[in-house]
């Protein structure tokens, strides 16, 4: 009886045993090459430390509330993505010269298009109407289009350097810039118009918190923290361990370099794609976008001050400018992410648009 009592307990708390695991397996695959089903393995731990994340980001999000609970989570997957992309490009040389234009630029059609999309896409399935704040997104979609602008796109017409690259002048501005946008929309979603960004009902009135789940003890909740930061870590040194097959893969069947960026990035922003998808079956869609946009802000805003600061000991190259098009593609993002986001309504129809253009994303990445 008492060991399937503590069967039944360890079954019950997967959520920090398989991040443990998953570690576990980080620890063991580090630094080597890995046979096949050893790489099975990995990604087996990969996709349990990413459902233990979301769990863990939850119960985090329902002690802080919103809009605090979707900036951990948002911070915390791109801190840890910051790391990787600079880990790859040290281990890299010239070869990652583009990852770090690759993976923040798939960051931003993922969040904006893909999970934007799918929640969307949820939240009027459930309730015919997806409704939403249209102060608080637009304000996000603004910060994120000025980020994208300021960092992908000028790289590209400025003359100072040769080719799609900042001078080290330009990347410091770049970098300070995007940094200082990133904290002041922080301030506002948190403190100065905290409201903008909390989830409204059908009517366009502030949705009251669910009265039926109590808030988590603070015990639970600081172990939640600390479990979401590990299952984070193990998410992405498992994505690192598996990034070389992805890449043998890539170079086999021919495709570009950019598809391991937009692997890497569909990887890391898993969690935040269930933890989305999860609050709109909810019918709290203002929550998906904040994670949506707040990590595609992230994204930008955290990831080029810390290449700007790695840039100091790389010595590969740093482009950052994109092409043609993915400019394209950029600047439809952001006029139908304007005209999705203005009415503070959306139909199926805005979701399935948005899904388009990350079809499209995907299909010039394997295909340009």
């Amino acid at each position: 009886m008492a060991t399937r009592i503590g069967i039944r307990s360890l079954t019950s708390q997967w959520t920090v045993v398989v991040p443990l695991l998953a570690v576990v397996a980080l620890v063991l695959s580090w630094g080597r090459s890995l046979p096949g089903f050893a790489v099975g393995l990995v990604a087996l731990c990969l996709a349990g430390a990413v459902l233990a994340a979301v769990h863990h980001a939850e119960v985090v999000a329902h002690r802080v509330g919103e809009p605090f609970g979707s900036l951990v989570l948002a911070v915390a997957v791109t801190v840890i993505e910051v790391a990787l992309i600079v880990t790859l490009m040290i281990d890299g040389g010239d070869k990652t010269a583009a990852l770090a234009r690759d993976t923040v630029f798939a960051a931003v059609m993922i969040t904006c298009n893909g999970i934007l999309g799918l929640c969307l896409l949820v939240g009027a399935v459930r309730s015919r109407v997806a409704v939403f704040n249209p102060e608080g997104t637009g304000t996000a979609l603004a910060t994120v289009a000025t980020l994208a602008t300021l960092t992908l796109v000028l790289p590209t017409f400025t003359t100072s350097k040769p080719g799609p690259q900042f001078s080290p002048a330009q990347l410091g501005f770049a970098a300070v810039a995007s940094l200082g946008l990133w904290g002041l929309f922080v301030a506002v979603q948190t403190v100065r118009h905290r409201d903008y960004f909390l989830p409204v009902t059908q009517e366009g009135d502030l949705r009251e918190e669910d009265s039926h789940a109590p808030p988590p003890s603070r015990r639970a909740t600081l172990l939640s923290l600390v479990m979401l930061l590990v299952a984070l870590i193990a998410v992405v040194g498992d994505a690192k361990a598996v990034s070389p097959t992805i890449e043998s893969a890539v170079d086999s069947a021919g495709l570009p370099q950019a598809v391991v960026g937009v692997v890497i990035a569909l990887l890391v922003l898993l969690p935040e794609t269930i933890a989305a998808v999860r609050s709109a079956r909810r019918e709290r869609v203002q929550t998906s976008l904040n994670l949506a946009l707040g990590s595609a802000m992230a994204s930008i805003g955290l990831t080029i001050p810390a290449i700007a600061l790695a840039t100091i000991w790389l010595e590969s190259p740093l482009v950052l400018g994109l092409d043609a098009t993915h400019m394209v593609l950029l600047a439809l993002t952001v006029v139908v992410g304007a005209l999705t986001v203005a009415p503070g309504r959306a139909t199926l129809l805005q979701g399935g648009v948005h899904l388009g253009i990350f079809a499209a994303f995907v299909f010039l990445a394997i295909s340009p």
